[in-house]
């Protein structure tokens, strides 16, 4: 009993503390001890009365809370913050009125008291019977709304009262006021970090997630995703999710949701796994690839069979370039997913929406493919495996690659697009010289960024590390690559540096070439930067 004799703020885990059941009735039990107390006492007795008065009002109130703690869901955060705070003011009062028990002069000599105690009991009491009123209205609010009004104990931080009366309305029953709540929630969250932080200290990721596991209500679930994804800003954020059993959660309600409610929470699954690479790798673990996998392959309708046509194209789109937006978080970076992806038929099912989608759906099948070509230029495995030469699904990716490159105006489509061939530059054969020729072209292209991504993706065709780099180089060199490179030696450094390496290059394996001699490379060096004499020697 003794460990409840503390302020609250002395304590931020509230786990820490005593079971709820303990915290619920320990107040009852001064309560009565008080009653006592103000009968025995013997002077002081009018002001003992009075805090008798104030005490019973506090008793009615307890037993009341104790009433729907059984008979409702009971949001424990605010609970123990007041009943915490009303028993260390019962506590204050029981030891004040039981000094006004004895009579013998040594006595009152010892403990002096005065108004001035009293009135500053009164004004404790108060407080807290201010705390129970607002603690009973928010469990009364099934028929009301969310709780606007202040507690006494919230009156320097009054954010956290309003998110306190927002999460209790989670654990009511009505479907209504859930959502009024997690609406509320949703706006609170985007205001500032402190309130995330704030919303997440107060026990209300857990909530959250049991509107997506437990509620039938697509429109609530939906409410539930965007209030999580409007808390998850940060790695912290993300983490937390993921420690409150958050990712298989969504795994479990993406899988078997409404097909608005999958929207949303691929959406959610795509921020979570951008930003904390522990949540990636528990999405995997879920097999939400699989699951991703098999709705973009699939055909996808909604269950209102009455929707017109526009909304349910409008919502299969929504649909699939969230999933391929989540399906390229999960690939970034990591090699164990892009092999599952590839495993599936995930490749043909991005290069069918690369050639047919426009706009963000097609952006982020593209920087799909992009991460996962980054796998296999570092993985030989999956290089071998995805993208040998009698592979369908590598073949049609590589297809809509070079027919991007080749057909598409905007840098944002063609920059992934160069950059996914280069980083595929080792699984080319000697013959497959149609996949350097639009990358030559690219050369001269008039977007500074178009053309050096070019650069870079040729250099990885003739790097040493490239067992056909001697004939990429004079592939290249007949393609008229030389003189394209020599004119991009004035540009910006990083265009320069990049040019100056693919030079390098030509110039060691395919340097007897006439045309590359005829190229008057030397003098173009001249103008270069000095660092050209440097790299030109390493190489020679």
């Amino acid at each position: 009993m003794d460990r409840l004799m503390f302020q609250p703020n002395e304590v931020d885990d509230h786990q820490q503390l005593p079971p709820i059941e303990v915290i619920l009735k320990f107040p009852l039990v001064l309560t009565e001890r008080i009653r006592h107390a103000v009968h025995e006492s013997k002077f002081y007795k009018l002001e003992c009365a009075d805090v008798g008065k104030l005490v019973h009002r506090l008793f009615q109130m307890l037993r009341s809370v104790l009433w729907f703690a059984d008979s409702t869901p009971l949001y424990e955060r605010p609970v123990r913050r007041i009943f915490i705070d009303v028993a260390g003011n019962l506590n204050r009062a029981l030891t004040l009125v039981r000094k006004c028990r004895h009579r013998g002069i040594i006595r009152r000599f010892v403990c002096i008291l005065g108004e001035a105690d009293f009135q500053k009991l009164f004004s404790l009491l108060d407080r807290s019977i201010g705390d129970m009123k607002w603690l009973l209205s928010i469990f009364d609010a099934v028929n009301g709304g969310i709780i606007l009004a202040l507690p006494p104990i919230a009156s320097n931080d009054p954010i956290l009262a309003l998110v306190w009366s927002c999460i209790a309305s989670l654990h009511i029953r009505s479907v209504n006021l859930k959502i009024e709540g997690v609406r509320e929630l949703s706006a609170l969250a985007r205001d500032s970090d402190r309130i995330k932080k704030i919303i997440v200290e107060e026990g209300g990721i857990t909530p959250l997630l049991k509107l997506l596991k437990h509620e039938s209500s697509p429109k609530t679930q939906i409410s539930g995703a965007m209030a999580l994804f409007n808390l998850a800003n940060d790695q912290n954020m993300a983490r937390s999710i993921f420690n409150e059993n958050g990712v298989p959660v969504l795994a479990l309600a993406f899988r078997y949701s409404h097909v608005s409610v999958q929207t949303e929470v691929a959406k959610l699954i795509a921020r979570i796994a951008e930003l904390d690479s522990v949540c990636q790798e528990g999405f995997a673990r879920q097999n939400v690839i699989e699951t991703l996998v098999t709705l973009l392959s699939s055909s996808i309708w909604p269950r209102n069979k009455k929707e017109s046509n526009p909304e349910i194209s409008q919502l299969i789109l929504e649909l699939k370039t969230n999933c391929c937006g989540a399906l390229w978080m999960l690939a970034r970076g990591n090699v164990a997913t892009c092999r599952r992806i590839t495993e599936t038929r995930g490749l043909l099912c991005l290069a069918k929406f690369i050639e047919k989608e426009k706009g963000e759906l097609q952006i982020n099948c593209l920087m799909t493919v992009v991460e996962i070509t980054s796998a296999a230029e570092c993985n030989p495995d999956i290089r071998r495996s995805a993208f040998k030469m009698n592979s369908p699904a590598g073949k049609a990716v590589v297809d809509q690659l070079l027919r991007l490159i080749d057909e598409s105006d905007n840098p944002v489509i063609k920059i992934p697009a160069i950059r996914a061939i280069g980083q595929l530059a080792r699984t080319f054969s000697a013959r497959q010289t149609q996949v350097i020729s639009p990358l030559v072209k690219q050369l001269c292209d008039r977007n500074p960024d178009v053309a050096t991504e070019s650069v870079i993706a040729l250099g990885k065709f003739t790097c040493p590390e490239n067992y056909l780099r001697v004939e990429h180089s004079k592939t290249i060199v007949d393609f008229e690559g030389v003189q394209a490179v020599m004119k991009m030696l004035m540009g910006s450094k990083r265009t320069n540096y990049h040019a100056l390496v693919l030079l390098c290059y030509l110039a060691v394996y395919a340097g007897n070439n006439e045309q590359f001699q005829q190229a008057r490379i030397s003098t173009a060096l001249e103008g270069a930067d000095k660092s050209a004499a440097y790299h030109l020697n390493m190489f020679a």
